[in-house]
């Protein structure tokens, strides 16, 4: 037992090590991103203030881009797998996408200008020592939101003729939008972004009514 223990100490020291220096790492670039910007902050000037050499930082980030989802994505994996919990069974559609909503408005609202940046940089993010993460979380949020639609298809009595993952897809587009325009100012109204949000989800939801007559004409411009 004793030597066990005493074999143990050293790679105890060294993991708590590289959790010091990971999180040196994220509080400089989290720090540099927000004062100089993403475009202007540089990896050397990062390196130089988490106290650790440039080729340490390429161990967690290939690039400036994958440095910056290496400071949210453990975060954001926690705010998805907290939003998984707070779906409600007995709960409506509306109830439960706007319950998934507010975890990750509180979750980016808590530093706009951070948040900003990467929703700038989230677009077409597919490669890189991070991108992996970030896609996983982002497709578990897509999928979250196509199992509350299919769970008030099935116990709400809600109806449609489209799959409730492309559904959700749907959603997870309106979503976005409305949370890019909530962060465009730095003082945030968390009430104000939710209702937002709802009124653009209970139009999607409720349609648009028109004869079908009307609806065709209109389908048939768009496709010409």
């Amino acid at each position: 037992m004793t030597v066990v223990a005493t074999a143990s100490r050293p790679l105890g020291l060294r993991e708590r090590n590289k959790r010091d220096k990971l999180k040196r790492i994220k509080d400089a670039a989290r720090a540099l991103f927000v004062a100089k910007g993403f475009d202007d902050a540089t990896m050397r000037e990062i390196a130089l203030r988490a106290g650790v050499g440039l080729g340490t930082i390429f161990l967690y980030a290939e690039n400036k881009r994958d440095l910056l989802f290496l400071i949210i994505n453990d975060e954001l994996e926690e705010v998805t797998h907290r939003s998984e919990e707070a779906v409600d069974a007995k709960a409506g559609l509306i109830d439960n996408l706007l319950a998934v909503a507010k975890l990750h408005y509180q979750f980016f609202g808590r530093q706009p200008p951070l948040s900003r940046l990467v929703l700038r940089e989230m677009a077409f993010y597919d490669s890189g020592a991070q991108a992996g993460l970030f896609q996983n979380t982002r497709e578990r949020l897509i999928k979250l939101f196509g199992q509350i639609v299919g769970l008030s298809m099935t116990r709400k009595g809600a109806a449609s003729l489209e799959d409730p993952q492309f559904i959700g897809w749907t959603i997870f587009c309106i979503f976005q939008v409305e949370l890019r325009r909530w962060l465009s100012n730095d003082e945030t109204d968390l009430r104000a972004g939710l209702r937002a949000l709802e009124r653009a989800l209970l139009l999607l939801v409720s349609g648009i009514k028109g004869t079908r007559r009307v609806l065709r004409t209109q389908r048939s411009h768009a496709m010409n």
